[in-house]
């Protein structure tokens, strides 16, 4: 029952907001007792695809994005994905990002990113305005962020040129220069790995995940076209 309801679903047959027939409807319509659509809505509410809304009753809905965020960084920190790995996911998603924000983003977000350096990299992703860019960037986010807790305790001058790449990658974003906004990114994501090196840590070892880091899976779909 679930399987069938979720193909509607991705196929656009059934629309976010579109309420469901009720559980008796459902049982008289696919020929099954009703607890076993029961079971088939709890699965479809765990993935975030129903929704119960007024007077109770089942509606579409999208998954919050930061639901699935949290999902995937907790399979990567299970998979035991490395520093390296994720590193070299950065490399690429993040100049990238950078260049997007330059050319698209809106005046709210430019004031969020002057006032806001802890969740600066998810910000620059948001502003690129692409909803599967936002998607990957929160995870990896999570687990880096898991990797330098004690990068900055031990190696406090990698933290301040970080933290000065933040600075020349906030000014190109902001003067909406797309080149130097993606070269400074590219420096600053190359500088975080050659910190990680001089900590002396094998960049190949698996990530531990910070739980505290569950706390930046935060896909803020305010000022986002998809949300």
């Amino acid at each position: 029952m679930a399987d069938a309801i979720e193909a509607q679903i991705l196929d656009g047959q059934l629309k976010a907001g579109e309420v469901l027939p009720t559980e008796s409807e459902l049982s008289n319509i696919l020929g099954v007792h009703r607890s076993t659509v029961r079971e088939g809505i709890r699965s479809l509410e765990n993935a975030g695809l129903v929704q119960r809304g007024a007077g109770k009753r089942l509606m579409v809905s999208v998954p919050d994005m930061s639901v699935v965020g949290s999902v995937v960084t907790r399979a990567l920190g299970l998979k035991q994905v490395s520093f390296y790995e994720l590193w070299e996911m950065q490399r690429l998603l993040e100049p990238f990002a950078a260049r997007l924000a330059a050319q698209r983003i809106t005046p709210e977000l430019k004031d969020e990113l002057r006032r806001n350096d802890t969740e600066f990299h998810q910000l620059i992703a948001e502003a690129a305005q692409n909803a599967a860019l936002s998607l990957s960037a929160a995870p990896i986010g999570a687990l880096l962020f898991s990797a330098t807790v004690n990068l900055y305790a031990s190696v406090p001058q990698t933290r301040h040129r970080l933290l000065e790449s933040h600075e020349a990658i906030l000014e190109a974003i902001l003067d909406e220069d797309p080149d130097r906004a993606e070269d400074w990114m590219a420096r600053h994501i190359r500088d975080f790995h050659r910190g990680y090196v001089i900590y002396g840590v094998d960049v190949h070892d698996p990530i531990a995940l910070d739980p505290r880091a569950m706390e930046f899976v935060k896909l803020d779909q305010r000022n986002s076209p998809h949300a």
